[in-house]
């Protein structure tokens, strides 16, 4: 009997990302701390016996997601991880995926990543393949550098491309606000502009370390400290590609969050907060600032890609 598995990863944060000078391949080396926050991309993959893979999506519930621009075809992240999988253990069969997708796309905090970990998970069970956490976090590898995170969840350091992982020890419960762009950034974008800048001398290559002060802070479960220390190389590069983002790093300081930084290559701005009870109060701030489209708040850590059941 053909049976629908149901599979999901969740959003990330960057509390750290430093990027270091392009390799020969024209790759940035990379020292990241990452947070996952719980919201979620969903994957349901039902097996079909005609060896096709075909794709359809829904927007879950209240979720600021404009979904409109996410391909359907093999270009997308889910698709690509059915197909890998599928020519790694000599699947023959096709599979209709199903994504509900509660990430902001485009908005630097691995939507599609997490689609691709969904997939890998979902797909694995549904094709009754038997392979293991660490042979799908291969696989993963292969199909982007945050899709190894969108397995693995919780808190960790990412070197390399962002997908050599190390568990990060945190303590307690972080509160994040989330102000998000209707209009994405492209990834490579940010990342020629980054080297644009440096190039002309506008900012410099940092010091390639976990920053000593992001892993304390995460021990502690100090939110006001881990709040002063959050950096991103690409936020500048981001806010020269939308000038917006720096409104709206105005706006989370005037509301007293603990810090705020651009997530990822942009452009939602990730907020900082005390506690639940002060995420809501940075949020309506952001709201009636008018600098976002859409702000939600969300938690963290929180698990990686899990099977959902029924």
């Amino acid at each position: 009997m053909t049976r629908t598995v149901r599979a999901k990863a969740p959003a990330k944060v960057n509390l750290q990302l430093t990027v270091g000078a392009p390799d020969a391949d024209g790759y940035h080396p990379l020292v990241t701390v990452f947070q996952a926050l719980d919201l979620w991309e969903t994957v349901e993959a039902t097996p079909r016996e005609d060896g096709e893979i075909r794709l359809t999506l829904d927007v879950a519930a209240g979720a600021p997601v404009d979904a409109s621009g996410v391909p359907l075809d093999a270009s997308n992240l889910a698709w690509k991880a059915a197909d890998l999988l599928a020519r790694t253990y000599g699947i023959t069969d096709g599979v209709d995926l199903h994504l509900v997708k509660g990430i902001p796309v485009a908005g630097g905090m691995a939507g599609g990543s997490a689609d691709a970990a969904a997939a890998l998970v979902a797909c694995a069970e549904a094709w009754d393949t038997g392979a293991s956490r660490a042979e799908l976090a291969a696989l993963a590898a292969q199909l982007g550098a945050d899709v190894p995170f969108s397995l693995h969840g919780h808190t960790a350091v990412g070197l390399g491309r962002g997908d050599q992982l190390t568990p990060a020890m945190s303590h307690g419960e972080f509160h994040w606000v989330l102000a998000t762009q209707s209009r994405g950034l492209s990834t490579p974008t940010v990342f020629a502009e980054l080297d644009r800048r440096i190039g002309v001398r506008e900012q410099a290559w940092s010091d390639f370390e976990v920053d000593r002060e992001v892993m304390t802070a995460l021990m502690s479960g100090d939110a006001v400290e881990l709040g002063r220390c959050l950096t991103n190389d690409l936020e500048g590069p981001a806010i020269s590609l939308m000038p917006r983002l720096g409104d709206v790093l105005d706006a989370a300081d005037a509301a007293d969050a603990c810090g705020a930084i651009v997530s990822g290559s942009g452009p939602t701005v990730a907020a900082l907060a005390r506690s639940r009870q002060h995420a809501l109060s940075i949020a309506a701030h952001l709201r009636a600032s008018r600098t976002a489209d859409a702000v939600v708040t969300a938690s963290g850590p929180v698990t990686g890609t899990v099977l959902v059941q029924d």
